[in-house]
């Protein structure tokens, strides 16, 4: 989320720190930070803090916490909010309360939409938001500013009944459609849920992601209708999912927010309305059929020292939930906190330790070793014969791949998949390893291998039954050993026969048959730890192959002509092998493969052919002879 420094500032009384002291402070105590553009920070905020920061409040409150800065004063910080005056000219029916959970609706009459104030385009801009008009603008403020998606209709194409105005909120019927606000039509299934002018059972609006294009506010609008609800965030991510329909709201609707927010949202956009578009605020309906009770979570002084091996008193403690604005009731070394409404994420003791630990600091938090274990730890029999088969393949000089266990037939079909071109789950893992090994055939003069052999653990769907299997993968060679061969060593290397006729590259075998015949292990076996190995970008270019081949006295060193032609080759090339040596008539020929290749364009054959030529040339002046 894109959050504005300058914004932040005005929770604050006190001056903030720089955008960077800013993103540092975070990173280290609450998110990671996406990037920093002047006095934007992109923030990537986690799921399970979904609910209460993706807003600047949520923001404003972690930095609070963290820099153990005040606050201003919040005018909706009280806990129980009023939303005076009360109207009943809007009926507001929730058919299916499981899906929303609270429904405000707002009344405002003469309203004068044109261009937002300098102030409210600018904040809005400032994150990359188009301002459109100052109604919308105002109810898009809101949702950056404390976490609650609004949404405006123009009451003027809402019809009446007995003077009144009435908002349902039900699940499409098969076959219904609805114009947007993004100029498309939408179809619905049965299961989504969507906003419908009461009196006509006409949608206006698809619950928690986008509005309909009939009620859209314009500048003729005069009297408006604001909504501000909570809905299920399982049922608007589903919907979203389907229609392919993300917004800012939906968003946030699918990390759920607390439905105490909406009365939050609603006063604020109601009064930041009035302001920039004017109007008279009628009055406010609310219908939240199950309020969110309150709940507590205790800690006591001696767990939270257990979980985060610290020394912590209870002062200390007792100092980072009054910064984490989580309050609290002292019960002997026991500490009753009874979170904010929005802070959808505290359950358990845990939970509150982590909050301390990190608004402490992680690195004030002495490294101490584990306590040893009660008993011995189970070996995984599963996991004990795939390492054992792995650390045998890679010692026959293969490199383990992962294929996509989808593919373009199958028994089983993927409900919501990925693509349209694999519909279905494997039934093996030889086609898929068996397109792998063909990539890296092309590919072995740039890898440096003589023969590429690849392997593959994974899981494969056939018979109605879900299975391990392990498969091989190698290059034909009639002087090396083929894929069936290497198999057969495989089973030997278990303990098994290898009497089953298998077929050729790739050979696939099933591995949970095989693991049902080897014995439970009793202990894990004492691996070599690997080795380090330093990695580097790979270039994205073809590459270019040349041999060359010379004649050179007898006791001359490979390595003494290789160095001949790396220094004149220059930085393009990326690979040099000796590949054939033969001694006649007290002279040595060696025959090399170069491998060129550029990191920044496709190379040509004049590329190449200039570095031969440059090799050629100091060769001849070593009075050595090119084949």
């Amino acid at each position: 989320m894109k959050i504005s420094r300058a914004w932040l500032q005005t929770y604050f009384e006190k001056p903030l720190p720089d955008a960077q002291a800013l993103a540092d402070a975070l990173t280290f105590h609450a998110f990671e930070i996406e990037s920093v553009v002047g006095d934007i920070l992109d923030v990537k905020v986690t799921p399970n803090r979904g609910h209460d920061c993706l807003s600047h409040r949520g923001i404003a409150k972690e930095l609070s916490a963290i820099l153990n800065l005040p606050l201003v004063p919040y005018p909706y910080g009280i806990r129980d909010i009023d939303l005076e005056p009360k109207t009943d000219a809007i009926n507001i029916v929730i058919e299916a309360p499981d899906l929303c959970l609270r429904y405000v609706a707002g009344y405002i009459r003469g309203v004068k939409v044109g261009p937002s104030p300098e102030w409210l385009r600018a904040r809005l801009e400032s994150i990359g938001q188009k301002s459109i008009n100052n109604v919308v603008d105002a109810t898009n403020f809101v949702m950056f500013n404390i976490g609650q998606p609004l949404h405006a209709f123009d009451a003027g194409q809402l019809r009446q009944k007995d003077g009144k105005y009435a908002i349902g909120v039900r699940k499409a019927k098969r076959g219904e459609k609805m114009l947007a606000l993004d100029d498309k039509e939408y179809a619905f299934t049965e299961k989504m849920l969507l906003i419908v002018d009461g009196a006509s059972d006409v949608p206006i609006g698809i619950a928690g992601i986008k509005g309909g294009k009939p009620a859209g506010i314009t500048e003729a609008t005069k009297d408006i209708i604001i909504e501000s609800a909570n809905f299920d965030g399982v049922s608007v991510r589903r919907t979203a999912a389907v229609l392919k329909l993300r917004t800012d709201a939906s968003s946030r609707f699918e990390q759920v927010i607390s439905p105490e927010l909406a009365a939050y949202g609603m006063r604020a956009s109601a009064d930041l309305i009035v302001k920039v578009a004017g109007g008279e605020i009628i009055g406010f309906s609310d219908e939240y059929p199950t309020p969110q009770k309150m709940k507590t979570v205790s800690v006591s002084v001696e767990k939270t020292n257990v979980i985060l091996g610290t020394s912590l008193v209870a002062d200390e403690i007792a100092n980072a939930l009054t910064r984490l604005d989580l309050p609290f009731e002292k019960q002997g070394s026991e500490f009753v906190v009874t979170p904010p409404f929005e802070r959808l994420d505290l359950f358990i003791a845990e939970d509150l330790v982590e909050e301390i630990g990190r608004i402490i600091g992680y690195d004030k938090i002495p490294a101490v070793e584990l306590s040893p274990l009660s008993k011995k730890p189970e070996v995984n029999k599963n996991f004990y014969w795939q390492e054992r088969i792995r650390e045998h393949l890679l010692s026959k000089g293969f490199s383990e791949v992962f294929t996509s266990v989808f593919d373009e037939e199958g028994e089983r079909a993927v409900l919501n998949k990925v693509g349209g071109e694999k519909p279905f789950l494997r039934q093996d893992i030889s086609h898929s390893l068996n397109g792998a090994l063909g990539s890296n055939i092309y590919n072995k003069d740039l890898l440096g291998l003589k023969q590429v052999r690849l392997f593959e653990l994974g899981t494969v769907w056939r018979e109605n039954v879900e299975i391990c299997s392990v498969c091989l993968a190698v290059e034909k060679i009639k002087t090396e050993e083929s894929a069936d061969e290497l198999a057969a060593e495989l089973l030997q290397y278990l303990g098994l026969q290898a009497t089953a006729v298998m077929q050729d590259s790739p050979a696939e075998m099933n591995f949970s048959k095989i693991i049902s015949t080897l014995p439970d292990p009793t202990t894990y076996d004492q691996l070599p730890l690997p080795i380090t190995k330093r990695y580097q970008p790979f270039s994205k270019y073809p590459f270019i192959v040349r041999d060359i081949a010379l004649w050179v006295p007898a006791g001359t060193k490979p390595e003494e002509v290789l160095e001949v032609l790396r220094a004149q080759s220059g930085e393009l090339l990326v690979r040099s092998a000796l590949f054939d040596t033969f001694e006649k008539e007290g002279k040595v020929s060696y025959a090399f493969r170069l491998v060129f290749q550029s990191f920044d364009h496709t190379l040509t054959d004049n590329d190449a052919n200039e570095r031969m030529e440059s090799i050629y040339s100091a060769v001849k002046e070593k009075g050595w002879e090119v084949r």
